[in-house]
């Protein structure tokens, strides 16, 4: 798991690097390396945090 999505927890915004069209998401959990992510147009993912490093927002 990368260790930035590691930090992530509920609440927090990200987005997807392979998929900006997704819009900027609210994380709903990060358990065991797996991060739910709801976003905007694509609905709710689960995410395998091995694979793929979200991209945090702090707006």
């Amino acid at each position: 798991m990368s260790e930035l999505n590691a930090l992530l927890e509920p609440g927090m915004r990200v987005s997807h690097p392979q998929e900006p069209d997704w819009g900027i998401g609210q994380v709903q959990s990060n358990i065991a390396g797996r991060v739910t992510v709801n976003f905007p147009e694509a609905g709710k993912v689960v995410i395998d945090g091995s694979r793929i490093a979200l991209i945090p927002h702090f707006d």
